[in-house]
């Protein structure tokens, strides 16, 4: 018989190790695409185009807001990034470039539709969507 301590003890040890572990989450993306700088950082008129580009080619999916609910959002087979959450906001803008770029089934690749700096314009925007929360 597990002792009421000995419980307490065991499940502050999984809350423990289930919040380190959940803080090192991070997309599919390379280690190497942490190391990428944003060349469009604080760049104002980079981040309202990238508004313009979220609302055409994101917006179906993620929602106006970008928490995941677009309108095609039910029919995927896993449900898109809440862009507002922390799991996202907390990513490096190298890893949501890198994410943009090769996508994740079922959200496409974006390498050959949308420009280099589209995407960082894309990255840039994407940032703004955690103060809309």
């Amino acid at each position: 018989m597990i002792s009421a301590k000995n419980l307490i003890f065991t499940l502050c040890i999984c809350l423990y190790f289930s919040n380190a572990f959940s803080q090192t989450k991070k997309f599919p993306s390379p280690a190497s695409a942490d190391a990428v700088i944003n060349p469009l950082k604080g760049n104002a008129q980079a981040t309202a185009e990238g508004k313009k580009i979220y609302t055409q080619y994101c917006v179906t999916c993620h929602g106006s807001k970008g928490k995941g609910d677009g309108i095609a959002a039910p029919g995927l087979s896993k449900p898109p990034a809440d862009h507002t959450s922390d799991f996202v906001q907390k990513q490096t803008d190298g890893a949501l470039f890198w994410i943009i770029s090769a996508g994740n089934n079922p959200m496409p690749t974006y390498k050959t539709t949308l420009t280099e700096t589209q995407r960082w314009q894309v990255v840039n925007y994407i940032r703004t969507l955690a103060k809309s929360k």
